[in-house]
């Protein structure tokens, strides 16, 4: 099992910064990539951001040149630097691990608001 746990949601102001840090304990030698993903009200939950362990990244086209994805492997822990935030970046935003073996398997943190306004 995995464990994942966000931190570092909130209320910023449209062009503004945040920063969300998820932090994984267990068996995190099985997990292949960590990632983040949204939802907003109404809308399904989509990709914002992938890293692998080999240090490879995606991003959705929405936030590229805005967010940037980082991992700290001495602190089991991956980091979604977001810049110049939008309205349309308001949303829950969920800390993804994927295991590959044994079997594919999706874990999931709690999820953190991330809320832009003025």
């Amino acid at each position: 099992q995995v464990q994942l746990v966000e931190s570092g949601g909130g209320l910023v102001q449209p062009g503004g910064s945040l920063r969300l840090s998820c932090a994984a304990s267990g068996s995190i030698d099985s997990i292949y990539s960590m990632g983040w993903y949204r939802q907003a009200p109404g809308k399904q939950r989509e990709l914002v951001a992938v890293i692998t362990g080999g240090g490879s990244t995606n991003y959705a086209d929405s936030v590229k040149g805005r967010f940037t994805i980082s991992r700290d492997n001495t602190k089991n822990t991956v980091y979604l630097q977001m810049n110049s935030l939008k309205p349309e970046d308001t949303a829950v935003y969920y800390c993804n691990g994927f295991r590959v073996a044994p079997t594919p398997y999706d874990y999931w943190g709690q999820g953190t608001q991330v809320t832009v306004s003025s």
